[in-house]
Formats: structure tokens, C-alpha cells, sequence
């Protein structure tokens, strides 16, 4: 790179990353979502919007008809100059490579409008002059392939071309909307559509190409340090530029030697104030810092806290300067950090770690981000870098995140004992047990977690002897984000129960009207049957972890475990529930998951064993082909069975998850089947509960049936329960809503039964084992997470 005459050296690649285009990104998703729009207001709610439309146009259209047609052709012969002025102005300042962007660029956008039905369609442009000059330029106007090309090229132009030109080209192209409110009645849609579609290519070849933005303005930071007495000899890329900002050593002639230059382009300030809204949405505002308004103020902020710092005599860097650069960069050079990082010295350092931690803190400023690369000693004292998440008069939360980080980082490098009773020397018992419910995942940066390849570990035992060093019997963890896991479980639940119940809803009137004509004994009935499902499922669950919870509260669970497993498809959620309770019960994780498995394998089992004891009762004449699917899903099922299968052999990722989780959870299963075989007495409960789960559901339909007058055996229905519940278990709904219904409606026809009788008996049988528990469930659910249980 030469400047000024000079020839400096650089060393390594200053290239963005693709995936690390911000800016570009956000664009390509922008530009994804107006056509999705676009296209949705165009097909749901065109004539809403037509409507809206003239109703503007009577307002602003208050133009005759000669003073339209003069609008009309003005506007017209602009937007017709509009590519080739760009076209112009990218030849006036020699941007050859991106003419290659701005041809693939209108010829991408043209040929995307023109495809159809029966292939290619070309552009009706008829170029000869007609009599009406006014007619031959709608014909640009009005043809969406005219609008995507010129905002694809536009697009692509836009960030080479200077600032004013470039807003007049933008006002000149988006203006056609009201020109046609005011000229006509509507704006046509396909115009819209082929302005969102061409900003859609425009910004997918913007990524690809690059912008000026991506060029790094090096001679202008060599040019910003020397007017600060400091001449740059050469670079070197020490990061190159990614998710953080590029960071260079510059080789100065000066007393410094070498100074540390970070360079934040644009796409490091968009993702920047993306990561900053995503924090402030999510976390609460005690943990977050205020907005700023821009990258430079950013870097203004980082630099204007290293020297508070620096006053304290804890920073170990300096800063030079903060400079705007060309092209929307941003530059931040300070000193190199000095002394030693506490990854290379020995744990005798840790009482003066805390201290400087405790000095920092008095002098209210939180550090933010306390890698153990950015605690260094230096002559036995501490000092620190890295002030990019620093705070000034922080709060009690921010003070205690820091001394949670420092937590993390020192027992990473120095083991959890010495860490933890360094920092009860210094600080005290009380504050590191209260920063210690902070140690939590939300709590700690994005940048300690990538700088400490064991954190999770690191973060565990911290915890843990926190809690050991402390006396206490547990450490209740701080609620860091604005709303917890267990608040946006319950809400997706809620949601999926509103989802699940409107269906039914819709259909009460017709239900209730037929409920006239019901035997209610048999429905009441029907209920205390159905009850013996929870009693056979709490004790099979009950027997499977060893009898080491609560019958009573394993009991009460199971009417929670209804409303979480109805409202979640394949009943995910009901065994996401089961297998919290065992934990909260004190049984391990891995224990526990292989208890919910192996009530499942049992449950299988059972399950097929009954059903091929109940259709040899039944005996072969019956029809069972409602049951069964048509052969184009049978083999869409099969393929997509082969596919996932061949997915986990050949994906690398997935086959070392089957190893590491599967694998030892089926050990564990297959373990506890073998034991079961040498236990008789818990085999039985296991067996017998299974077996009541099964025998109760079909109860329950069997006294529904009976309600409305039918006249089926028992055995008849339980094989309509087991075989229409096995089928509708792979329904992709919440509970198997719809597919529940339809599977036992039609097996109870495919055994005689008329529809008017099988209709409201599936209808009462599904109020009472599903609708009545999933209402009860809910204020169960609440209640069982008051009591820490779940």
C-alpha cells in the first residue's frame, strides 16, 4: 500500500467474510420479506386495498385530464432516462468491475418476470413511436420488468454512486406510486411486484459482489495517526474482520513502537446495533446498557472508558484516538496491552485479581466482559483491556455479573477452590454468594463463553462451591432475560391449547344440541373410567424410577402431563414434563429420561400385546380397512423413514449424537427391561399400569358409545381405541386433533356403528379424556411450578 509517497507493508487478509456481511444480509432479508408481502397483499387482500387506493386517488387526484397526461409524460421520460443515466455515471467514474453486476443485475431481474406458465415470455415493447407519446411510455411504467430492472440496477449502483445522486435516483423510481394515485385510480400491483422483486436481485447480487464499504480505508488511518505524531511503518492483521471488528498492529516510529488499531466498517456497526436491540428485548434493563446512536459513539464510549479506567490506575492500554474514516468507518488505536495474562501465572495472583475487581467497582464501573485474556498482571498489580461492554456508574446487577464472569474465568484457570476462596477473602461471603445467581448461561457474554473452551463446567463448579464454601443448600438462579423458559413454555402452550380448542369450539353448538338425547350415568361413567388412566400411569411411572418420588404428587402430575402433552405434537411435551418432575424429585437427568423411556417401551409393548389379544377375541371378519392409510402415504412414510435413517448414518454430527446421548439412554432401557424380568413385583405394577392407561381409554369410549344408545362390545372398541390412537399418534397436530376423531369415527363405522351414533360418542369420549383434563391441567401445571416440583 503506498501512501503519501510512502510504501507501507500490510500483513494478511483484510477481506470480509461472506456470512459476515451484516449490512448485505439485512438487506437480502428485507428485500425476501416486501416480496413476501407484496405477494400476500396482492392474493389475500387486493381489493381491500384497491378500495383504498381510489379513495386516496379522489383525494389527491385533483388533476384534469390534460395536466395528468403532461405528469404522465414528464414522469415517463424520466424513468425511462433513469438506467441510463446510472449506466453513465458508472462509465464518468470508471467502475468497470461493476458493470458486470449492474448487466447480471437487469437481466436477472427481466428474466425472473418473465417466466411463466409455458416458459419465457418476452417484453411486449413496441419502440416504434405511436401516435401518442403518452401511450408509448406506459408501456415502461405500467410493465413490472421495467421497474425490477431498474430497481435491480439501482440497487447494485446505489452504493457506488455519490450520496445526493443516488437519493434523487431512489425518489425519482419510488415516486411512480403516487404519480399513478394522482394520475390514475390504482397503482398496479404487478409494478409493485416487480419493484420488490428487483430490489430482491439487486441486494442478492450486493452480497455477492461486495460494496465499497467492504474496502478497508488504510491510507486514511495512516494519514489520522500521523497528524497524532505517530508514524505507521506497516500492518499486520492480528483479527481479521468478522463478528468483531478488523484489528491490526501497526508498527509506529515512536517511543510506543507498536500501537493496536481496530477498524469498524459498516457491517460491524449493523450487526452492532442489532445485537444491541436484541439485548435490550430480551434482557432486562438492570443488565443492558443504554442505545447508542451510533458506531461511533460505540467506539467513542469503549475509548472514554479505558481512560476512567486507566485514572484508576487498572487499564492496561491507552487510548490514541477515535477518528471517523472514508466509507463509514470507524478507527480506535490505542497503546498494546501491557503486562502478562493471567492464563501464564500461577494462582498466588488471585487475591490481587479480586482486589482490583473490588477497586473497580468502588470507583462504579463494571467491566462487562472479564476474559481471562483481558486480566493481566503487570509488577504484581492488576490492570485490565477490553472496555467494549464497560459501564460508568453501573448498576448492582452489572457489579454483580462481573464478579459471576470473574467467577468463571478463575475457576477456569485456576480451579474452582482457589477461585471461590479468593474471592470470599476479599469481597465476602454474602456478595459472591449473591453474584453466584448469576451464574447462569443468559449472565454470561457470548465472548467469556467462546474465550473458555470448558464453560459450561467452569460455570457449574463455580456454583457448586459457591454453594459448598458458602453453607448454603442451594443457589436460586437469578432471572437475567426478560422472560424465563418456563414463562415462554407456558405461553407456547397456551397457544398451541387456543389452536387445539378452536376446532372443537366451532363444533359445540351442533354437540351440545345432540347432548339432549345422552344417557348422562353413562357419561359419568365413562368419566371415573377414564380416571383409572392417571392411576395406571403414575404407578407405571412410579415403579419405573424405583419408587423414589411422591405416588400423591406423581398422581397430580399426570393430570399437568394432559395439558402439556395435548397441546405439543407426538405428546413431546407431556415427556419434556415427566422427565422434569423425576429431576425435581431427585432422581438424575440421564435416570430420569431412561425412567420416562422405559414407561413408553412398556407402554408399546402392552399396547401391541392387547392389541393382538383383543383382535383374536374379536376374531378376523371384520373390516378393518379404514384403518388403514392409502398406499401413496405408506411409501411417502417409508421414504421418508429411509431418508432419515440414511440422514443419521452418513451425517457425522448426528451418528456422534446417537453414540453420546441415544446410545447410553437404550443401554439404559435395555438394562432396566433385563432387571425388570428378575423383579416380578415391580414387572407387574409396571405392566398393570400400562395395561390400565390402555383399558381405561377404551372404557371411557365403550361408556360414551353406550350414552347415546349404541350397541357395541367392549372388545370392539378397545381395538378402535388402540388401532385408531396408534394412527392418529403420528398426526403432526397438538393431541391429534382431527386425525383422533376421524380415525375413531371411522373404525367405529368400519365395525357398524351409524354416524349419528359414532359422532357424538367420539365427540363426549374426547371431552371426557381430553378437553376436561387439558382445562384442569393448566391451573395444575401453575400449581406444581409454585412448588418447585416441575
Amino acid at each position: 500500500m503506498r501512501v503519501d509517497g510512502r510504501e507501507i507493508p500490510v500483513t494478511g487478509n483484510l477481506l470480509q467474510p461472506l456470512v459476515r456481511r451484516t449490512s448485505d444480509i439485512v438487506r437480502v432479508v428485507l428485500a425476501a420479506l416486501w416480496v413476501a408481502v407484496v405477494i400476500a397483499a396482492s392474493l389475500i387482500t387486493r381489493p381491500e386495498w384497491l378500495a383504498l387506493e381510489r379513495s386516496v386517488s379522489n383525494i389527491v387526484g385533483f388533476l384534469n385530464p390534460d395536466q395528468s397526461n403532461l405528469v404522465y409524460l414528464v414522469y415517463g421520460t424520466a424513468i425511462l432516462a433513469l438506467p441510463f443515466a446510472i449506466l453513465i455515471e458508472l462509465i464518468i467514474t470508471r467502475q468497470w468491475k461493476l458493470l458486470a453486476g449492474y448487466t447480471a443485475a437487469g437481466l436477472g431481474a427481466l428474466l425472473l418476470l418473465s417466466i411463466t406458465g409455458t416458459g419465457l415470455s418476452a417484453p411486449k415493447w413496441h419502440l416504434q413511436v405511436p401516435d401518442r407519446l403518452d401511450t408509448f411510455l406506459s408501456q415502461f411504467l405500467d410493465d413490472p420488468r421495467w421497474i425490477a430492472m431498474l430497481a435491480a440496477v439501482l440497487t447494485v449502483s446505489s452504493p457506488w454512486l455519490p450520496t445526493r445522486p443516488r437519493r434523487w435516483l431512489w425518489v425519482l423510481l419510488l415516486a411512480f406510486a403516487p404519480i399513478h394515485l394522482v394520475v390514475s385510480t390504482v397503482v398496479p400491483a404487478r409494478a409493485m411486484f416487480g419493484l420488490a422483486v428487483g430490489w430482491l436481485v439487486g441486494a442478492v447480487i450486493v452480497l455477492a459482489v461486495g460494496t465499497p464499504a467492504l474496502e478497508v480505508p488504510l491510507d486514511a488511518a495512516v494519514r489520522v495517526l500521523a497528524k497524532r505524531g505517530h508514524t505507521v511503518t506497516g500492518f499486520t492483521v492480528v483479527h481479521p474482520a468478522g463478528r468483531g471488528p478488523l484489528v491490526l498492529a501497526a508498527a509506529i516510529d515512536g517511543p510506543e513502537r507498536e500501537l493496536i488499531i481496530e477498524l469498524y466498517g459498516k457491517n460491524q456497526r449493523s450487526f452492532g446495533a442489532l445485537r444491541q436491540l436484541w439485548r435490550w428485548l430480551t434482557f432486562r434493563t438492570s443488565e443492558t446498557a443504554a442505545l447508542h446512536g451510533s458506531m461511533h459513539r460505540v467506539v467513542e464510549h469503549r475509548a472514554l472508558m479505558a481512560i476512567a479506567v486507566g485514572d484508576l490506575g487498572l487499564a492496561s492500554c491507552t487510548p490514541v484516538g477515535v477518528a471517523a474514516l472514508s466509507r463509514g468507518w470507524v478507527l480506535f488505536a490505542h497503546t498494546k496491552p501491557r503486562g502478562t495474562s493471567i492464563t501464564e501465572l500461577p494462582s498466588d495472583v488471585l487475591p490481587e485479581v479480586w482486589q482490583a475487581l473490588d477497586a473497580l467497582h468502588r470507583g462504579q464501573m463494571a467491566h462487562g466482559d472479564l476474559r481471562p485474556t483481558d486480566i493481566r498482571i503487570e509488577n504484581g498489580a492488576t490492570i485490565f483491556s477490553g472496555f467494549g461492554s464497560a459501564e460508568f456508574g453501573a448498576s448492582d446487577a452489572q457489579l454483580q455479573s462481573d464478579i459471576a464472569q470473574l467467577l468463571v474465568s478463575t475457576t477456569a484457570v485456576f480451579g474452582k477452590e482457589s477461585a471461590v476462596r479468593a474471592a470470599i477473602d476479599v469481597l465476602g461471603g454474602q456478595r459472591v454468594l449473591t453474584a453466584a445467581s448469576r451464574l447462569t448461561k443468559s449472565a454470561i457474554p457470548t465472548g467469556i463463553r467462546k474465550a473458555i473452551p470448558e464453560w459450561k463446567a467452569a460455570l457449574s463448579s463455580a456454583r457448586e462451591e459457591v454453594r459448598k464454601q458458602t453453607g448454603q443448600d442451594r443457589i436460586e438462579a437469578e432471572q437475567i432475560t426478560r422472560f424465563s423458559r418456563n414463562q415462554i413454555i407456558q405461553l407456547v402452550l397456551l397457544i398451541g391449547l387456543v389452536y387445539v380448542a378452536y376446532p372443537f369450539i366451532s363444533a359445540v353448538p351442533t354437540f351440545f344440541t345432540q347432548l339432549k338425547t345422552a344417557n348422562w350415568w353413562w357419561a359419568v361413567f365413562g368419566l371415573a373410567v377414564s380416571a383409572l388412566t392417571y392411576v395406571g400411569a403414575a404407578a407405571a411411572l412410579w415403579a419405573c424410577a424405583s419408587r423414589a418420588v411422591s405416588f400423591r404428587n406423581l398422581l397430580i402430575m399426570q393430570i399437568a402431563n394432559t395439558f402439556a402433552a395435548t397441546t405439543t405434537p407426538a405428546r413431546v411435551g407431556g415427556l419434556a414434563l415427566s422427565v422434569r418432575f423425576l429431576q425435581k424429585g431427585g432422581i438424575g437427568a440421564v435416570r430420569a429420561t431412561a425412567a420416562v423411556a422405559l414407561q413408553q417401551a412398556v407402554q408399546v409393548i402392552t399396547h401391541i400385546s392387547l392389541l393382538v389379544a383383543f383382535s383374536i377375541a374379536a376374531g378376523t371378519s371384520t373390516d378393518l380397512s379404514h384403518f388403514v392409510p392409502d398406499a401413496t402415504v405408506l411409501y411417502l412414510l417409508a421414504g421418508v423413514g429411509v431418508g432419515i435413517v440414511g440422514t443419521f448414518m452418513f451425517v457425522p454430527k448426528l451418528r456422534r449424537w446417537l453414540n453420546t446421548s441415544v446410545r447410553p439412554q437404550l443401554q439404559e432401557v435395555l438394562g432396566e427391561l433385563v432387571d425388570l424380568a428378575r423383579d416380578p413385583k415391580r414387572f407387574s405394577v409396571i405392566i398393570l399400569g400400562c395395561a390400565a392407561i390402555t383399558l381405561g381409554l377404551a372404557g371411557a369410549l365403550w361408556a360414551s358409545v353406550a350414552a347415546f344408545g349404541g350397541g357395541t362390545t367392549f372388545i370392539t372398541v378397545t381395538i378402535v381405541t388402540m388401532i385408531g390412537g396408534t394412527l392418529a399418534s403420528a398426526a403432526p397436530t397438538p393431541g391429534g386433533v382431527g386425525a383422533v376423531e376421524a380415525a375413531l369415527i371411522g373404525g367405529l363405522a368400519a365395525f357398524g356403528l351409524p354416524a349419528g351414533v359414532a359422532v357424538p360418542s367420539v365427540l363426549l369420549y374426547r371431552v371426557l379424556t381430553c378437553w376436561l383434563p387439558v382445562f384442569c391441567g393448566w391451573p395444575t401445571m401453575r400449581w406444581l411450578a409454585a412448588r418447585n416440583l416441575v
